[in-house]
C-alpha cells in the first residue's frame, strides 16, 4: 500500500551557487545550474559524466509548498534513475519542473558535457501486472483538497476510521490556489473589530444576490448559518483567521484571511494536512479512484488504481470531495463552447471526475453550465490576482488609462467589463502601502509580474500606455485618491475597499485578463451533504462536499464562497458520514 507525507517542506538547503564547481574523481563533473521557476531561481548541483548522471541536488528553491515543493524533493531523483532528463514532470507543478530541467541541463554545460546525451526519452519498460489488493475502512474519501481533508478530520474527530484517496502528487487541489480568504458571518473576530451589519441574513442575501438567486437557498442559509462555528472549529486545530475585510460583489467585510496576510488556501491546506498527520489519517497519494462500489443501493466502497495495485476498498460511507471541471475543457465546452481557447487557473487534477463517477451510480446534477471567469489573471502563467487586492484598495484601469467599472462588482460583472476593453484586457493598480500591508502583492512583484513607476506617469509609460493615455492614467489616480477621501465613488458606485488611497510611492500594475477560475455546477447534495438522485431521493452512504458539488454558488460564485463552501460542507460530510456508519453499526448489532 502506498501511503505518503503529502505537504512538503520548503527550501531544501541553501548553499552559494558561485563556490559549487569542481572536477571529481574518474572524469565525473559537479556543477551547478540554475533554472526560472515560479517563485525564483531553483538552483541545482549535478554530479555526471559523459554517460551518466550520479545526483542531482537542489541547493535553492522558493517554490510554493506542497506544489513546487513536491518536484523539487521528487523529479531529481527520477532523473538519475532514468539517466534521463526528460522525466514526465510533476503533475500541477509544471514551471518548476521545467525550471529543474533547466537548470540539470546548465549544469551539464558549464561542466563541459553535452546535455543532449541525456535528452533521450527514458527506456519504457512494459507494464507490471498490477497487484489487487482489498482494503477496509469506515469512511473512505475522494480527493485531498480543502474539503477531503476537513472531511478526513472531522470525521476522524467522529471515531471514524478514515482512508483519503489523492490522485495527483500532492494534497491540496484547487484549495491551494486560493489566495483570498474565507466569508463568515457573525464570527467573534468581526465582533471584535465591531463590525455589526455582516450578520447571517445579511451573508445569505448577498451570496443570493450575487449567484443570480440561482442558488439553492437551503444550502446557502447551512453555509452562512455554519461559518462561525467553521472559523472557530479551524482556530481550535491551529488555523486562526483574525483579520476581516471586504471582497468583491458584497458591501459587507465577510472575509477571514491569516494574521500575516498569507494566502489563505495554503495555509489551510498545510494546517488541515498535519492535524490529519497528527490524527493518524492515511492519505494514499497518487491513486485515482475510477468506480464507486453499490451494495443494495447503498455506497460502499471505492475502485481505485495506482501504478502498481488495483485496490479494492470496502466502506460504510465514501465521500466525494474531488473538485471541480474547470481543468477538463471537453467537458467545459460541452457546456459552453467559447471556453475552448481561454486560459484556466484551475490545476491539471481539476477534470471532474467525482461528478462523474456520481452520475455512473445515478447521482443528478445541476448548474453544471455555470462556469465562473475570474477577472484577474495573469496570463503568462494563467496566475490568480487575488480579489484581496482590490479589497484593500487597488483599481483596474484599461489601455486608454482609465477606470471602465466597480472594480469589486461581481466576477462575472468585471470579466465581462474587461472582455469590452480595448485587446479584452486591463491592469490592476496598486502602491506601495498596499504591498506593505500584503504578503501576495510582495509575491507578485518578486515572480516579475508588475511593472513600477516612482510617479503615475512613469508607471503609466512602463505599462506601454501612449501620450494621452499616460495622461488619462494621472488623472485616473488624482480621481481615485478624492474619492477615497470623500468616501464616494461617484464614476462607478463602488462602496467598499476604499479605506486607503493609492498615493504611496512606488506604483505598480499587473496587467490581467479574465481566465476560467470555478465550476459551480455539480453533484446535487441536501444540507446533510447527502448525494441526490435524479429520481429526488438520497442515495444512502454517498455524500459530497467542496467544488464537487453544485448548488451553493449557483450563477456567480462571490470571492471568499469556496473556501467558506469547502470548511463548512466539508465539516459536515466528515460528520454525516461517521454518524452514517456509526448508525449502521449499530442498526446491525440490534438485528
Amino acid at each position: 500500500m502506498k501511503s505518503v507525507l503529502a505537504f512538503a517542506a520548503g527550501a531544501i538547503l541553501a548553499v552559494s551557487a558561485a563556490a559549487m564547481s569542481f572536477a571529481a574523481e574518474d572524469g565525473r563533473i559537479v556543477e551547478t545550474g540554475v533554472g526560472q521557476g515560479i517563485d525564483g531561481d531553483v538552483v541545482v548541483q549535478v554530479e555526471a559524466d559523459e554517460n551518466t548522471i550520479y545526483s542531482i541536488e537542489v541547493l535553492e528553491q522558493n517554490e510554493t509548498p506542497g506544489i513546487g515543493t513536491v518536484a523539487a524533493e521528487t523529479l531529481p531523483g527520477q532523473m538519475v534513475e532514468a539517466n534521463s532528463i526528460l522525466v514526465d514532470n510533476v503533475a500541477g507543478a509544471t514551471v518548476t519542473s521545467t525550471a529543474i530541467k533547466d537548470a540539470v541541463r546548465e549544469a551539464l554545460t558549464k561542466g563541459g558535457i553535452d546535455p543532449s546525451v541525456f535528452e533521450v526519452e527514458a527506456a519504457s519498460e512494459a507494464p507490471a501486472e498490477k497487484t489487487e489488493e482489498t482494503l477496509e475502512a469506515d469512511v473512505v474519501i475522494v480527493g485531498a483538497g480543502g474539503a477531503g481533508l476537513t472531511a478526513a478530520v472531522r470525521a476522524t474527530q467522529e471515531g471514524a476510521k478514515v482512508l483519503v484517496l489523492e490522485k495527483m502528487p500532492m494534497v491540496g487541489g484547487n484549495s491551494l490556489k486560493a489566495s483570498g480568504g474565507m466569508n463568515c458571518a457573525g464570527t467573534k473576530f468581526q465582533e471584535a473589530l465591531d463590525i455589526t451589519d455582516s450578520g447571517v441574513e445579511e451573508f445569505i442575501e448577498e451570496t443570493m444576490n450575487g449567484g443570480h438567486q440561482l442558488n439553492d437557498p437551503e444550502l446557502v442559509r447551512t453555509m452562512a448559518e455554519n461559518s462561525s462555528d467553521a472559523v472557530d472549529w479551524l482556530e481550535s486545530i491551529g488555523a486562526p483567521l483574525p483579520k476581516v475585510a471586504a471582497t468583491g460583489g458584497t458591501t459587507h467585510k465577510y472575509l477571514h484571511s491569516p494574521e500575516d496576510g498569507s494566502p489563505v488556501g495554503a495555509y489551510l491546506v498545510e494546517k488541515l494536512n498535519a492535524y490529519a498527520q497528527e490524527l493518524g489519517i492515511e492519505i494514499m497519494l497518487n491513486t485515482k479512484a475510477t468506480k464507486i462500489l453499490m451494495e443494495d443501493g447503498c455506497a460502499a466502497g471505492v475502485l481505485a488504481e495506482d501504478d502498481e495495485h488495483e485496490y479494492t476498498i470496502h466502506a460504510g460511507a465514501v465521500i466525494l470531495a474531488t473538485g471541480g471541471f474547470g481543468a477538463n475543457f471537453d467537458l467545459m465546452t460541452s457546456f459552453n463552447p467559447s471556453l475552448a481557447n481561454a486560459v484556466t487557473t484551475n490545476h491539471p487534477g481539476a477534470t471532474g471526475d467525482g461528478i462523474l463517477m456520481a452520475e455512473e451510480v445515478g447521482a443528478a446534477t445541476v448548474d453544471m453550465e455555470q462556469i465562473q471567469l475570474h477577472p484577474t489573471v495573469y496570463q503568462a502563467t494563467s496566475m490568480l490576482v487575488s480579489e484581496k487586492m482590490r479589497s484593500l484598495g487597488a483599481i483596474l484601469v484599461n489601455q486608454e488609462g482609465k477606470r471602465f467599472c466597480n472594480d469589486l462588482a461581481t466576477r462575472d460583472a468585471v470579466s465581462a467589463a474587461e472582455l469590452e476593453q480595448t485587446g479584452g484586457y486591463a491592469y490592476i493598480i496598486f502602491d506601495q502601502n498596499l504591498v506593505d500591508n500584503n504578503a501576495s502583492a510582495k509575491d507578485y512583484i518578486e515572480k516579475g509580474m508588475a511593472s513600477s513607476g516612482e510617479t503615475y506617469e512613469e508607471l503609466a509609460q512602463n505599462m506601454g500606455l501612449d501620450e494621452e493615455g499616460v495622461k488619462n492614467f494621472a488623472a485616473t489616480m488624482d480621481t481615485w485618491n478624492n474619492a477615497v477621501a470623500a468616501g464616494v465613488d461617484e464614476e462607478f458606485g463602488r462602496n467598499n475597499g476604499m479605506d486607503a488611497d493609492l498615493s504611496t510611492a512606488p506604483y505598480y500594475a499587473i496587467q490581467i485578463a479574465p481566465g476560467i477560475h470555478h465550476t459551480m455546477g455539480g453533484i446535487k447534495i441536501d444540507p446533510q451533504t447527502e448525494v441526490i438522485n435524479t429520481e429526488g431521493e438520497v442515495i444512502p452512504g454517498l455524500f459530497a462536499a467542496g467544488e464537487t458539488t453544485g448548488g451553493v454558488h449557483g450563477g456567480n460564485r462571490i470571492g471568499g464562497n469556496a473556501v467558506c463552501d469547502f470548511v463548512v460542507f466539508g465539516r459536515i460530510a466528515g460528520l454525516s458520514a461517521a454518524e452514517y456508519v456509526s448508525g449502521a453499526a449499530q442498526a446491525d448489532e440490534a438485528a
